[in-house]
């Protein structure tokens, strides 16, 4: 059995968010469908497949773990979350064990995503033996969360700043890159300010 742990990104700043009038403190504690946004990033991983499921945290540490209090996570801290995206998800795959042949990534700003989906991503990779990572595909754009294999793992430890999944994916072998079609569009859907926080509500009703 193809085993996968997530790591779930909830150390960023929110700059964007707080800039345009943001009243918390990050944006993954607002609100959204009765709970803090990043829990449902984080409870959709933990209906899947994936174990364990580890959330990375940096900016606004203390606000984020209580919103995920009482789930069944790992926690790892980024201390240098300020530097951009690549050192947390260097934390988060360094926290997984050594057994794990892949990493799910979640962005915790990411509230649509579902454990389905999840599992579409796992079955899918692990049917194709020398797949490099899996990717949900919407419209014919690439989306997240997106699984990375173990063989990818030395080349993310030489990401920098802001890099992430996308630039591993654009320097990837394109044949070994499983694509994953998705109805749903909330494999694009991130919430980067206020107003795409009450597009997002004014979209669940």
């Amino acid at each position: 059995m193809c085993e996968i742990g997530a790591v779930v990104l909830a150390a960023g700043r929110s700059s964007r968010f707080r800039a345009e009038g943001g009243q918390e403190v990050s944006k993954l504690v607002a609100e959204f469908g009765g709970k803090p946004l990043v829990r449902h990033a984080a409870e959709a991983a933990l209906a899947s497949r994936a174990r364990p499921v580890v959330v990375v945290t940096g900016h606004a540490r203390e606000a984020v773990e209580a919103a995920l209090a009482g789930l069944p996570l790992l926690f790892a801290h980024n201390a240098d979350f300020a530097s951009g995206l690549a050192s947390s998800l260097k934390v988060g795959v360094a926290a997984l064990p050594a057994h794990v042949a892949g990493a799910l990534v979640l962005l915790g700003d990411m509230p649509a995503i579902e454990a389905p989906l999840l599992d579409r991503l796992i079955g899918a990779f692990a049917a194709r033996p020398l797949a490099l990572a899996a990717t949900p595909v919407h419209a014919g754009r690439r989306g997240n969360p997106v699984l990375l294999s173990r063989a990818l793992f030395a080349a993310l430890a030489r990401l920098e700043g802001d890099e992430g999944a996308r630039r591993l994916l654009r320097e990837a072998d394109p044949q070994r890159i499983v694509e994953v079609d998705v109805e749903s569009g909330g494999v694009t859907l991130d919430i980067d300010t206020p107003g795409d926080l009450a597009a997002a509500r004014n979209l669940r009703r």
